[in-house]
Order: C-alpha cells, then sequence, then structure tokens
C-alpha cells in the first residue's frame, strides 16, 4: 500500500488523500524544487561575480605595490563608457551588549543635569536613539549617531565611550548590486530579487 506523510509525520494511505490535496502537493513541491535551482544558480553566480572582482582589485592593487585588503569594504566599479556599474557592500550585523543600558542611564543623568533651562527636544532625541521596534531591535544607526553629537560634557563623553565598547559584531552579509544607466542618466538597479523582478 501506499502513503503519504503529513503535516504531523503521520503515514496516511494514499486512497484516503483527496485528490485536491495530492495536486497541491505536487504542485507545492514542484515549485520549490525550481525556486531550490534557481536558488544555487543565484548563489553561484553570486559566489562567481564576487571573485572575479575581488581578482581584478587584487590586480588593480598590485600595481601600486600593494596587496587588495580583502572583501571587508565596499567597493563600486564602473565601465569605461559610464554604462554599467557594479557594487558590492558589506553590511555587519552590530548587536550591543549591557554597556548599552548602562550608557543610557549615564546620558539620562545627564539630561537630567542639564533640563534647567535645556529644551524638551534633547530628551526626545535619545527617547528615539534607544527606542525598541516592534520586533525587539534597536536602530543601531541611531544610537551610533549619538557619537556625533558634539557634547563636551565628561560625563556624556563616558556614555559614548560606554556606547563604542558595548558594540559587536556578529558577523556580515555581502550584498551584490549591479546597475544600468538609462537614456536620462539615472543608474537602474539589475533586479536579481524574485520579488523585483
Amino acid at each position: 500500500m501506499n502513503y503519504m506523510t503529513d503535516s504531523q509525520g503521520r503515514q496516511v494511505p494514499v486512497d484516503l488523500v483527496s485528490d485536491v490535496d495530492k495536486l497541491r502537493d505536487t504542485v507545492v513541491k514542484a515549485v520549490f524544487a525550481k525556486a531550490k535551482a534557481t536558488s544555487d544558480v543565484l548563489r553561484a553566480f553570486k559566489t562567481e561575480i564576487t571573485d572575479e572582482i575581488l581578482a581584478f582589485l587584487e590586480l588593480s592593487s598590485e600595481k601600486y605595490g600593494k596587496k587588495f585588503g580583502g572583501a571587508k569594504g565596499n567597493v563600486t566599479l564602473t565601465s569605461y563608457d559610464g554604462q554599467f556599474k557594479v557594487i558590492i557592500a558589506v553590511n555587519e550585523h552590530i548587536t550591543f551588549d549591557e554597556r548599552l543600558q548602562i550608557a543610557k542611564s549615564i546620558i539620562d543623568d545627564c539630561i537630567k543635569r542639564w533640563s534647567d533651562g535645556a529644551r524638551s527636544e534633547i530628551q526626545a532625541l535619545v527617547n528615539d536613539a534607544f527606542y525598541v521596534d516592534k520586533a525587539g531591535k534597536l536602530n543601531t544607526a541611531r544610537i551610533l549617531g549619538l557619537r556625533r553629537l558634539d557634547i563636551s560634557d565628561p560625563d556624556w563623553q563616558k556614555a559614548m565611550q560606554a556606547i563604542s565598547d558595548s558594540v559587536t559584531v556578529t558577523g556580515s552579509k555581502t550584498y551584490l548590486r549591479i546597475y544600468e544607466r538609462d537614456d536620462s542618466g539615472r543608474y537602474t538597479m539589475v533586479a536579481l530579487d524574485i520579488a523585483a523582478v
């Protein structure tokens, strides 16, 4: 007797499975197989293109007697006629440890101390920087942006150092973007994302 495995791992005799369930199973599995094959092609394409670009960068840097520093930085290459552009962008995943909460506490103390005659916008700015979204994530750029404020108060400086010390890079992701310039001179990205096609 033939069986089909259901979503709970049970073996169900095929003759007890409705025709529409069988057809849905066939369609979903066929779509998955095609998507997986396409994903594998895209992964191989990204690896091949990235390797080509890194090989070019090494060759280019040898002309100046230097070894290229590796795949850490962002790189933009443009064709000679300016028609095409390739960008490798590396985004680091940053998290903060417990020292971020210490920094927030020091900042709060600074604002309380300054609040005599200070504008309420300063408190709003800090609260906005430390806002946690619905997914429970902090906005890294806003928090790190506080370090650009030119405030010489020693406690503020201590808080900014605590923010810097709390940063941990947990990984990175490399993005490959390819552009073509249109007749108006504007670059349009070649869609490699299935939702953008």
